[in-house]
């Protein structure tokens, strides 16, 4: 499991845009899954499965998300801070990081059939035949929901 932490952080982190809950997010998905190992199918790539649970586990939370904002008003929590290079004056910094969190709020703006192929795809770089595998979809429906995400995100990042 060790080897597919990253990934599947990094996989919640395009989903939620929220590294704090990521964080948490991957290590629910962890103990989902070795609490689910009996159902897992050696057949199939581990990561694949993983991933599946990790992105229900991001549905669940958008979810209860979006009651809790209803009802409290509460925004996100900021993201952590990055490492800085000192090589890099403070505000290219800023300006980047307004960028990244520009970025990844309008990728949590798209639809989840969308966002999830994106995140697969581009964030994760995962084949069109893992992402369908992921998604339960076919090949086809990637790349269409990929050239969809993109122009979509395009649009929201113009305005």
């Amino acid at each position: 499991m060790r080897r597919h932490r990253e990934s599947i952080f990094r996989l919640l982190r395009g989903h939620t845009g929220d590294a704090d809950a990521a964080l948490d997010l991957t290590q629910q998905s962890f103990i989902a899954a070795f609490a689910a190992l009996r159902s897992y199918d050696g057949e199939r790539p581990f990561r694949l499965w993983i991933s599946r649970i990790a992105i229900n586990k991001a549905r669940d939370w958008a979810r209860r998300r979006a009651v809790r904002r209803l009802f409290t008003f509460a925004r996100p929590l900021e993201e952590a801070i990055d490492v800085a290079d000192p090589g890099i004056s403070a505000d290219v910094r800023l300006d980047d990081r307004r960028e990244l969190e520009r970025a990844m709020a309008a990728i949590a703006m798209l639809p989840a059939s969308l966002r999830d192929v994106l995140v697969l795809r581009t964030i994760e770089g995962m084949s069109q035949v893992e992402s369908a595998g992921v998604l339960d979809i076919s090949e086809k429906a990637v790349e269409t929901r990929l050239y969809r995400a993109r122009a979509k995100l395009a649009e929201i990042l113009r305005v």
